[in-house]
């Protein structure tokens, strides 16, 4: 099988890392990909928006799956545009289309999607620049503290939680008058605040069938205790002590069925991942959130606990074979520590050279690169905020922290930062 995957960031390494231990698979591109992804197989100078350069290199080069990792080529319809086209349109998308895509696109959209089909998420009203003045007066209506989402995508940093009133005011005038977030904070969702303990879920689906990956909880922010600014991920840790078989099938039966059943209503043919970010308070199970492609850094912490063919896996979504396929997960405990660029998630350098990747004794940590890439003189440097995700493996949550924390301490470049406490809340549960 000939595989193009999309993407460059340590989803997509973690992807080709387990695509490529398939025996189906014969050849893979990855476009743009990264340093760690060029071991696995080949680069391509592709953009992941470049839908004619990407239909033309489908055809050139007889690609037989095409896998998008990141959310943006989705929902900006590249399943649709190559469709269109009766040479691609027979092309198997591990992916979905531009209307099912709307769940991660368009907060607004999710939101009413979750109350149409009666999925637990918390209470909303949404908000343009023309009805600012009505949103100003729903802030004080509400209890604080409050969040406000970017209906559309915007990087990960579109959610704002507002613990005042003044804030949450100024904050709404920001992003409806002030476009802080560009075109994605044209509506804005005002959202109830949901406490409890976060997680999140991972469903593949070919439109009829679904099966559950493991669950994992990341870490957004910036500094240790959960402190300052939010990122796109420092680290993950599957599977969570308090997602036990009762609330799993909690989220199965007031979450997932529902989802997979509203998407079929609507006529949407959904075939691709769904990750559902979820909020567990006293143990009942709440959408924060949809994304429509797996996460970022905890995909780096899943993968390595599924056993079965993970191409296979892609296939089946497909091509609507899911039913035929048996998911096998591994029991072991695996954490993710994301290393980033000083200065992330504000300004950053980039070309910083990265020493100790060739050290690497450790047979269960795992080095997953993301903004990285190969110079000219041949010497791997920093190309991005997150550079790289190192996962431990272990029999034990405390021994996979351990393990991955040893290979951290091999790697370095000029300002690296990573969190240092990246699994102790789990382990302060277990004890």
């Amino acid at each position: 099988m000939n595989i193009l995957l999309l993407g460059s960031g340590g989803r997509e390494h973690a992807f080709a890392w387990k695509i490529n231990q398939s025996t189906h698979c014969n050849k893979l591109w990855i476009a743009p990909g990264n340093a760690g992804t060029a071991a696995l197989g080949e680069n391509v100078a592709l953009a992941v928006n470049d839908f004619p350069g990407i239909r033309d290199f489908c055809l050139k080069n007889t690609v037989d799956l095409l896998v998008v990792g990141p959310e943006e080529p989705l929902v900006k319809g590249l399943k649709d545009f190559l469709a269109l086209d009766p040479k691609t349109a027979g092309i198997p998308v591990a992916g979905p289309g531009k209307a099912g895509a709307q769940l991660e696109g368009s907060k607004d959209f999710s939101k009413e999607f979750m109350v149409k089909n009666g999925i637990p998420t918390a209470t909303y009203a949404t908000f343009t620049e023309e009805t600012l003045l009505e949103g100003m007066e729903y802030l004080k209506t509400q209890q604080l503290p409050i969040v406000l989402k970017a209906d559309g995508l915007a990087a990960g940093k579109g959610v704002l939680i507002c613990t005042d009133l003044e804030e949450a005011t100024r904050s709404l005038r920001d992003m409806l008058e002030g476009h802080k977030f560009g075109e994605a904070s044209s509506k804005v969702v005002v959202e109830t605040f949901l406490k409890g303990i976060e997680l999140s879920v991972f469903v593949a689906t070919d439109g009829d069938t679904y099966k559950i990956l493991p669950e994992a909880k990341d870490y957004k922010r910036i500094g240790e205790k959960d402190t300052g600014p939010n990122t796109g991920g420092m680290g993950a840790i599957s599977p969570v002590p308090f997602a036990d078989a009762d609330f799993m099938e909690k989220v199965d039966r007031k979450i997932v069925q529902p989802t997979i059943q509203g998407l079929h209503d609507a006529g949407i043919d959904y075939r691709g991942f769904l990750f559902i970010g979820l909020m567990n308070m006293d143990g009942e199970p709440y959408v924060i959130e949809y994304n429509v492609r797996m996460g970022d850094p905890e995909t780096q912490a899943v993968l390595p606990r599924v056993e079965s063919d993970f191409l296979e896996l892609l296939d089946a979504i497909a091509n609507k074979k899911l039913a035929g396929y048996e998911l096998k997960t591994a029991s072991t405990v695996t954490a993710t520590v994301v290393m980033v660029a000083g200065g992330y998630p504000g300004a950053y350098e980039k070309g910083k050279t990265i020493s100790g990747l060739e050290k690497n004794t450790l047979e269960n940590a795992l080095t997953f690169h993301a903004g990285t890439q190969t110079t000219n003189s041949g010497t791997i440097g920093t190309n991005g905020g997150r550079v790289m995700g190192i996962t431990g493996i272990g029999a034990t949550t405390e021994e996979a922290i351990r393990n991955a924390y040893e290979r951290v301490d091999q790697i370095r470049w000029e300002n690296v930062n990573f969190r240092k406490d990246i699994g102790q809340d789990i382990l302060e549960l277990e004890n």
